[in-house]
């Protein structure tokens, strides 16, 4: 973006200062002449001051902020490139123009003559900032959608997190959408955020949005994964984080992971505690495949590996359609003895 037109949206943005921030900053409130809150993510507290009023540029335009416990400062698009979790500058002058309700730029030559290079995948440093902006699951609409799908053991799930406007853009062109997501942390093995991935919802959490791609990961992902209690020495794997989730009903205990592919699930990184792994196939070709690969690479290694096959599609469907009954005996067919009883409830 061009700096006369970051310029400009600034003073823009500064012209309607308090409106931004009670919009971007509603954690906060007025205080004299400054917008007070916790810091420019919009965190409660009394840090991070906000010019309401003041010249359109230099020293003590409106707009400007100032973080006392940090010593961060800038200006609103800063504000909402922070709170908005936003990383490309396009972005977030996209959400600016949103705001201020400003049509979108001409494209410029190159992208006139289609000599675009696709956007980068946003970094492990912005998933990391997208999931600390997002709050717990509980009493959200991201659980609302949990038990639609039949999911209603959310004890050790706090790699999910809610986020009430997560954005969404189609592609390049297109203007940048809000919508509840739930935001899954991608984990190394040693619990360091390397990823995000987000879930689209409609507001009533009883669907997904009714977006193009739902589902979106950003970040270091290969050999990673979204993980759900402490591994020790037997593990479950599988693809999708509702795939995942839907054994954790009957298999409380279990420490398990999704990959959140297929691709994926059969690249992931194997803890050197592991001596047991349950890889939860999805009953497609590309299912058997990173089955497979994977079984392979664990045995490789001295790992026991076995497969568990859902009944249908994969085990959110049995869940769903079959219920937790049927779920369990179906598992505790395919599980070795041993394990049935130390992680089976029921």
């Amino acid at each position: 973006m061009a700096r006369h037109d970051a310029s400009d949206l600034a003073i823009r943005l500064g012209r309607q200062a308090e409106a931004v921030c009670r919009y971007y900053l509603s954690s906060g409130n007025r205080a004299g002449r400054y917008w007070v809150v916790g810091d420019v993510r919009n965190t409660p507290g009394r840090s991070m001051f906000v010019r309401l009023t003041g010249p359109e540029t230099g020293k003590g335009a409106a707009g400007k902020f100032t973080d006392a416990a940090t010593g961060e400062h800038g200006d609103l698009l800063d504000v909402i490139r922070e709170s908005c979790g936003l990383v490309d500058f396009k972005d977030v002058a996209e959400e600016a123009r949103r705001f201020l309700s400003l049509p979108h730029p001409e494209p410029d030559e190159t992208r006139r003559n289609g000599n675009v290079h696709p956007a980068a995948c946003g970094s492990p440093e912005a998933s990391r900032r997208l999931f600390a902006m997002s709050q717990p699951i509980i009493g959200t609409v991201a659980e609302t959608y949990l038990r639609k799908r039949g999911i209603t053991a959310l004890h050790g799930t706090g790699s999910l997190r809610f986020h009430p406007r997560c954005y969404y853009r189609p592609d390049e062109h297109s203007p940048t959408e809000t919508w509840p997501a739930i935001v899954a942390a991608v984990t190394d093995l040693a619990g360091r955020q390397t990823g995000a991935h987000r879930t689209w919802l409609n507001p009533d959490g009883l669907d997904k949005a009714p977006v193009e791609t739902p589902r979106r990961a950003m970040g270091d992902l290969l050999g990673h994964a979204v993980r759900f209690g402490i591994t020790g020495e037997v593990l479950a794997a599988g693809e999708g984080i509702e795939t995942v989730l839907s054994p954790r009903m009957v298999l409380p205990h279990m420490p398990m992971l999704a990959a959140l592919s297929a691709a994926h699930l059969a690249a992931i990184l194997l803890p050197t505690s592991l001596r047991r792994l349950y890889v939860l196939r999805d009953r497609d070709p590309a299912g058997d495949v990173a089955r497979d690969s994977l079984i392979a690479r664990a045995e490789t290694v001295g790992i026991e590996a076995v497969g568990l096959s859902p009944m249908r599609g994969d085990f959110n469907e049995d869940l769903r359609e079959a219920g937790a009954d049927a779920l369990r005996a179906a598992l505790k067919d395919q599980l070795l003895p041993e394990d049935v009883a130390r992680f089976m409830e029921g």
